[in-house]
């Protein structure tokens, strides 16, 4: 368990929340994958510190220790590891690439009840943020979190969250904060919800394994990160990679899907393909998945019947 949970507007406060509360600004440098949804990057931009890049591991598709040991310097303050699509990192062994002093902000936006080693995602961190956006496995049509274990840091994140307000002085605002609280009512949303999350979960890992059993033959076509036995995937978008054809027959293959009246959706543009974060580095794990993931219908109200039928037109589309 990790004693300091702060609820907060959305997932992209929460990583904002947490690089403040740790003091990283300008001149430092955090490090993040090149695969990742933008927001994990541009918390880095909004405190001024400099966003450095680092390529996934082609198996996992999560960022690798090794990448982020050769991407250290001196001036690193932090490290956000991702974890994509619902797969955890083992922070334990991304610890072991950190000289002490680095920070681990694990960005768990898409891997809420995923686990390692029996832990949920964010106990090993120094600080954990997760989302409750719309569509997420739990949600309060938008919201956050940030968990963390010192006290310390907690407080700042808490001061910095209301406006920068002193908790013991009404209307007396002793740093420059935010408006990045919760609603009452998102709030009374998230506990509801949260009273059927391990429904959720398991609905939700029913629709997962059985994509990966009914798929297991086309290894050849597709490439489906296995889940390592001491951990448990949250299983927030099934994502299929494929392994050859690139960005136009990734598109052919979702166009086919969405005449059979299946949505889908494309991997996330890789962050250095972004004009404000381009470097001219090559991150080739991310580019391959960048043009080439499919993310499959992943929600937990999905039939068997429904499920065979992706993989019914699935199968068509790849020609397989």
């Amino acid at each position: 368990g990790v004693p300091h949970a702060i609820a907060c507007s959305s997932g992209t406060t929460a990583l904002h929340l947490a690089l403040v509360a740790l003091g990283v600004g300008p001149g430092d440098e955090v490090i993040v994958p090149a695969m990742t949804y933008v927001a994990s990057a541009n918390a880095v931009s909004y405190v001024g510190a400099d966003v450095v890049l680092v390529d996934s591991d082609p198996e996992s598709l999560n960022v690798a220790p090794e990448a982020v040991a050769a991407a250290l310097t001196p001036r690193t303050k932090a490290v956000i590891p991702v974890d994509l699509f619902g797969l955890p990192v083992d922070v334990a062994a991304l610890r072991g690439a950190l000289p002490e002093g680095v920070a681990v902000v694990e960005d768990a936006a898409e891997a809420i009840g995923a686990r390692v080693r029996g832990h949920h995602v964010g106990a090993s961190a120094d600080i954990a943020t997760f989302s409750f956006f719309g569509n997420k496995t739990i949600t309060t049509g938008e919201g956050g979190m940030v968990t963390c274990h010192s006290p310390e840091i907690a407080a700042r994140i808490r001061l910095y969250r209301d406006q920068g307000q002193d908790p013991d002085r009404t209307y007396f605002h002793p740093v420059l904060g935010f408006n990045y609280r919760l609603t009452n009512l998102q709030a009374a949303v998230g506990l509801a919800q949260m009273e059927r999350v391990e429904h959720h979960l398991a609905e939700r890992r029913r629709v997962a394994d059985r994509y990966t059993r009914q798929l297991a033959d086309l290894d050849h076509l597709l490439h489906i990160p296995l889940v390592p036995g001491d951990m448990a995937h949250g299983n927030w978008m099934f994502t299929v990679v494929l392994r050859q054809g690139g960005a136009g027959g990734r598109d052919r293959v979702r166009d086919h899907l969405a005449v059979d009246g299946i949505e889908t959706r494309p991997g996330f543009t890789p962050i250095h393909r972004l004009p404000m974060h381009a470097d001219g580095g090559a991150y080739p794990v991310a580019e391959w998945v960048g043009e080439s993931a499919v993310s499959l219908p992943t929600y937990g109200r999905l039939t068997d019947d429904d499920l065979d039928y992706v993989v019914t037109r699935l199968r068509a589309a790849l020609g397989a």
